[in-house]
């Protein structure tokens, strides 16, 4: 069962009408996701470089999975979410890695790294995360 929840949390990813824009690829494990992105011109700021928004998105997003690949039923909700930004990327591929790293009883605590093609930290995320009542379903591309 937790290899086609997994399957299924990827195509609900890809199918989010706001990853039409982004065009990213993901990949869940238990615990973990992976997210890899183009840098493309269209996500530059003035000075040339990749928007913060994209790094936040795709850290949040990471460490997001990594938390609903435990939680079968539901979808979940981020609480809180601190980012740094550490180096700016104009090219090659942003690849963000988020993973479970701890659970109380009502929240989930997850991390995430976004390295540039080159394997350099470029940000770096950390962030609370809480179950929902919203029902996974085919309704929200869960399937």
């Amino acid at each position: 069962m937790r290899e086609e929840h997994y399957r299924k949390l990827e195509r609900m990813y890809v199918t989010a009408p706001t990853n039409q824009y982004y065009r990213p690829t993901m990949v869940v494990g238990d615990g973990e996701a992976e997210i890899t992105v183009a840098a493309r011109r269209d996500f530059f700021h003035a000075a040339g470089a990749v928007h913060g928004s994209v790094y936040f998105k795709l850290l949040d997003d990471a460490a997001f999975f990594a938390v609903n690949s435990r939680i079968e039923d539901v979808f979940v909700l981020t609480v809180t979410f601190n980012i740094y930004l550490m180096r700016p990327v104009s090219e090659g591929e942003m690849r963000a890695r988020g993973r479970v790293v701890h659970r109380s009883r009502r929240l989930w605590v997850a991390e995430s790294v976004v390295v540039d093609s080159a394997g350099r930290e470029i940000g770096r995320g950390s962030g609370t995360f809480m179950r929902s009542s919203i029902p996974l379903s085919p309704e929200l591309g869960y399937e």
